[in-house]
């Protein structure tokens, strides 16, 4: 199947995406038909602030139907964050949606998680994933950390790269994770992340959003 990627939302997490499925239909021997149409950060950013679900979703009709003319028979929002708006862009969405928050609700009730920390922005953090979790609980960063975190990683997200300053705030967060809240793991609920860990080499469990969606993606593109 030909896989459409709406990227650019941020750059880093694009090249993931990019990277990860190159590798997955290289190890399985399938050649990879893929196109990216993108969409522009600071609007996302910008409309995820307000929480416009229907300006977001109308940019994302029309990078879809750019998308279906390319021949792509499936379509991919590649940010977490960009997901606050994923059930009104369903609903008007030329493709099929390969929806990460439900793909992330399975994987993580496959493991029997019952208590996760979540990093990433604002949104998805206060909001526990969009409410994605029926049998897990999700835990914020408390207090001024949740400020700390979401300006770390909008401004990581909009650069493409990750500081010392701002890797150091996410180590911060982690061991509150860990040590005060008792998780079992945490969840990388920001694409970017993938900037500042690996769930391979991570020192502690991780529950990877973005890497878990292009499992899913390869699967449903090469059945």
């Amino acid at each position: 199947m030909h896989i459409g990627l709406i990227g650019g939302i941020g750059p880093a997490a694009t090249d993931f995406y990019y990277q990860k499925l190159i590798a997955n239909f290289a190890k399985r021997g399938k050649p990879l038909e893929l196109t990216i149409a993108h969409a522009d950060s600071p609007t996302l950013l910008a409309n995820l602030a307000k929480n416009d679900t229907a300006a977001q979703g109308t940019i994302y009709k029309r990078l879809a139907d750019r998308l279906a003319a390319a021949g792509a028979g499936c379509v991919v929002v590649t940010s977490i964050g960009g997901h606050f708006c994923i059930n009104e862009f369903e609903a008007v969405s030329p493709l099929p949606v390969i929806n990460m928050l439900s793909e992330v609700e399975r994987a993580v009730t496959a493991k029997g998680l019952k208590r996760i920390g979540i990093m990433g922005t604002r949104t998805v953090m206060e909001t526990k994933f969009y409410g994605g979790f029926s049998q897990t609980e999700v835990v914020p960063p408390a207090g001024d950390q949740l400020d700390q975190v979401h300006d770390a990683y909008v401004t990581m997200a909009t650069a493409g790269f990750v500081t010392n300053e701002q890797r150091q705030v996410f180590e911060d967060a982690c061991r509150q994770f860990l040590q005060r809240d008792q998780v079992e793991a945490i969840l990388l609920g920001g694409t970017d992340l993938a900037l500042v860990y690996d769930s391979e080499t991570s020192e502690f469990p991780l529950v990877d959003g973005a890497a878990i969606h292009v499992e899913a993606i390869t699967e449903a593109a090469t059945k």
